[in-house]
């Protein structure tokens, strides 16, 4: 009888080292059962709207989220079944026809900015991890991250930033620190707490 998988939430705002802390912890456990699984997979088809009107969604959000397709597919995962994830394509800003495959393992890392936010998806987490990284490194790392490799302009990506991430993150993302087991700062860099959580989940990996 295997144990119930366990789910670890991995968020903060965007540009915070979420991404890289979920990774560092997932490449501690090579040929291990473990996954990861990204909210922003789960953005909301719009194919039924015009591209114009694509343009103008506020990714940042909760209401840009597919968060019940999200908890449904894990409920699957968790009782051991596969899922299909959506793809989502950035260029078109609509899901792809395509999906992905993805095989239940006994621990999943999730990671987004808005995971702490639903309160039916905290209350699956076994873990909830905020990595808190000031404003202005996070800025930085927006802009190197858009200008080189979604090729947006600078003016374009302080403009995105000031106006809609900004006061999306003081309203929806920062908020839900309150809610978190571990503060991680400055994200991928804090390999003290990288090597904390990674010998909770090796403990959880090697039960009998």
């Amino acid at each position: 009888m295997k144990n119930k998988p366990i789910i670890i939430g991995v968020t903060g705002g965007s540009g915070s080292g979420k991404t890289s802390v979920s990774r560092a912890i997932y490449s501690r456990f090579p040929n291990h059962s473990i996954m990861m699984l990204e909210h922003d997979s789960y953005y909301k088809d719009q194919s039924g709207i015009s591209f114009e009107e694509r343009l103008e969604t506020n990714y940042d959000h909760p209401f840009a989220f597919d968060t019940d397709l999200l908890i449904e597919h894990l409920k699957q995962l968790t009782n051991y079944q596969a899922v299909e994830v959506p793809i989502y394509d950035y260029v078109a800003h609509t899901r792809s026809k395509d999906t992905y495959v993805q095989e239940p393992q006994e621990v999943i890392i999730l990671e987004g900015i808005m995971i702490l936010e639903d309160e039916r998806l905290r209350d699956m987490m076994d873990i909830k991890i905020y990595v808190d990284t000031d404003d202005d490194i996070r800025i930085i790392r927006r802009i190197k991250r858009d200008m080189n490799e979604r090729g947006r302009t600078l003016d374009s990506v302080i403009e995105q930033y000031l106006t809609v991430v900004k006061p999306m993150y003081h309203q929806f993302i920062e908020p839900t620190k309150r809610y978190a087991d571990i503060i991680v700062p400055e994200g991928g860099e804090n390999h003290v707490a990288i090597d904390l959580i990674a010998t909770k989940v090796a403990s959880f990996l090697n039960h009998d």
